[in-house]
This record gives structure tokens, C-alpha cells and sequence, in this order.
């Protein structure tokens, strides 16, 4: 009969016993041959595993004009009052974004800008650029 130690302490006699991994649920196999093996997924095997993980899923145009909004906001350090227009390109996305150069007092009298930001397909900045610099007031009077 055990001692009340070897009680507290657990049995010596017995050993941890080892769980077995789950059976795979039918979904998951397939039958050949009497013989169960895991189902394949994806159509590539491998080589498609690769090419489904390198690309991300395409981003729609809001998304797109919000990112390039971010970071023309990001690298001209002003604050950016919207996207004005976005088309898109042979290497991604054409973006123009109304940055406030100065702000004056009057608002109206606000010196403001344009820039034209070139993103690629994954939201990434290609480049950037001004195209357009003009008084608030009078940006339909040029």
C-alpha cells in the first residue's frame, strides 16, 4: 500500500499519458485505395501555396485614395483637406490630394496645393509630387 508521501506526490507506478493527435474529419481526407491521406487545398500545390501568400488582396480605390492621402500628409508635414481625383495607371493609381500650404487669416486667403501622388497596386508610394499652388479664395478664378 503507498505511503501517504508517495499519495501527495502522485503515484510512481503510473505515467503521463500521451494524447494521440486528433483524427482528421472526413472534409479533410480523402479515400484512395482503402488508404486515408490528407486532402490537398488550393490548386497548386506548393507553387501556389507560395504565389496565394506572396499576394495580398487588391485594394479598392477608397482605400487607395486613403493611403496616399496618409502619406502625402505624412511627408509634407501639412494638413490635407482631401482627394480631389483618382484615376488609375499603368503602375498602380494617380492621386491628387489638397494639402493647406499656409493657414492666414482670413481662411479664405489659405495658400493651398495640390500634389499628385503615383501608388502602386499594394497601396505603396511610387512617388509624389506639387502640381498646383493657389489662394483658397480664388482657386476657380485662375
Amino acid at each position: 500500500m503507498p505511503s501517504s508521501q508517495d499519495r501527495d506526490r502522485g503515484s510512481t507506478d503510473e505515467r503521463p499519458r500521451r494524447r494521440s493527435p486528433p483524427e482528421p474529419r472526413d472534409a479533410d481526407v480523402e479515400q484512395s485505395g482503402g488508404k486515408r491521406r490528407p486532402r490537398r487545398t488550393g490548386s497548386g500545390g506548393a507553387e501556389g501555396d507560395r504565389e496565394t501568400r506572396r499576394r495580398r488582396p487588391e485594394l479598392r480605390a477608397g482605400d487607395i485614395a486613403q493611403l496616399a492621402l496618409r502619406q502625402v500628409r505624412d511627408l509634407t508635414g501639412k494638413d490635407t483637406e482631401g482627394v480631389t481625383s483618382l484615376e488609375r495607371s499603368e503602375t498602380g493609381w494617380l492621386v491628387a490630394v489638397e494639402v493647406v500650404e499656409a493657414h492666414r487669416i482670413p481662411n479664405t486667403t489659405d495658400i493651398m496645393a495640390v500634389y499628385e501622388a503615383e501608388v502602386d497596386e499594394e497601396g505603396e508610394l511610387i512617388s509624389y509630387r506639387r502640381i498646383d499652388r493657389y489662394a483658397r479664395g480664388q482657386g476657380e478664378q485662375r
